[in-house]
């Protein structure tokens, strides 16, 4: 699949940094999950997070909400410490929103239903709610299907759903746990898309996006991390990892191509 970004946000932007994890380790019952992991993620980029099945890619995820606090090191959010900071207070006060792996939307609930359910929670007045889920119906081109419970949709329509629902607040950090998983071909090039779309349309908006779809991921990705062994062992733009020889020896592979 040939790259879909017409840019990449690298060194001609000024770097601000919006998330930064220093030196954070993580052990659970005596089993190192993370040993002195370090990155920053610059204001404005989209970052692919990439290794092995295990190696702690949910886990930093978890981390930056809030979910796990880790055994030694601090989390940053706009420069400012938050490692104390409980779940609410870094999505209010930092603008963070998840997309998980799996779930995110209610099963039983139609696609605006779970909008509404969303909106009720974060947008004061109902005009704003209202405006904002007709909004988010048209931007995701989910009309044909907004009366639909959401146990009935196609895996590429949740996803858009569970992106809506993430943009509700107007994060300005969106953290998405393998939102490729399970989706065909044209949805996930929908997808990639949809993600790339929502960079252009706020240029301070950093996306985090974890995957095994090496390639999707690097399609629309800024910069990456590759993560193995419970350290980051290579991080870049697609083109220095793709010949960097660390990710090579650990996670691509010699025959490995981003087109």
């Amino acid at each position: 699949m040939a790259i879909i970004k017409k840019f990449r946000i690298t060194t001609f932007k000024k770097e601000i940094n919006k998330i930064t994890l220093k030196k954070i380790s993580l052990s659970y019952n005596r089993r190192q999950i993370l040993d002195d992991v370090s990155f920053n993620i610059r204001e404005g980029e989209i970052c692919g997070l990439l290794g092995p099945n295990g190696v702690g890619k949910s886990t930093i995820f978890n981390i930056i909400v809030g979910l796990v606090k880790p055994n030694y090191g601090d989390i940053y959010i706009n420069q400012k410490i938050v490692t104390d900071l409980p779940i609410y207070k870094r999505s209010i006060d930092f603008g963070l929103s998840i997309v998980p792996q799996t779930g995110g939307v209610f099963s039983n609930l139609t696609c605006i239903e779970n909008l509404k359910a969303i909106s009720e929670i974060v947008i004061e007045k109902k005009e704003e709610r209202n405006f904002k889920i007709e909004k988010m119906i048209s931007k995701f081109e989910l009309d044909a299907v907004k009366n639909t419970k959401a146990k009935h949709l196609s895996g590429g329509q949740r996803k858009k759903v569970s992106i809506a629902m993430s943009l509700m607040s107007d994060p300005k950090i969106i953290l998405m746990d393998e939102p490729f998983q399970g989706l065909d071909i044209m949805s996930t090039r929908d997808l990639q898309e949809t993600i790339v779309n929502l960079q252009t349309e706020d240029n301070k908006r950093c996306c985090i996006i974890s995957d095994h779809a090496a390639r999707d991921l690097l399609a629309i990705s800024d910069r990456a991390i590759i993560l193995a062994n419970k350290k980051i062992i290579a991080q870049g733009t697609p083109t220095e990892l793709i010949n960097n020889k660390n990710a090579k020896n650990f996670y691509f592979g010699d025959a490995f191509k981003i087109s």
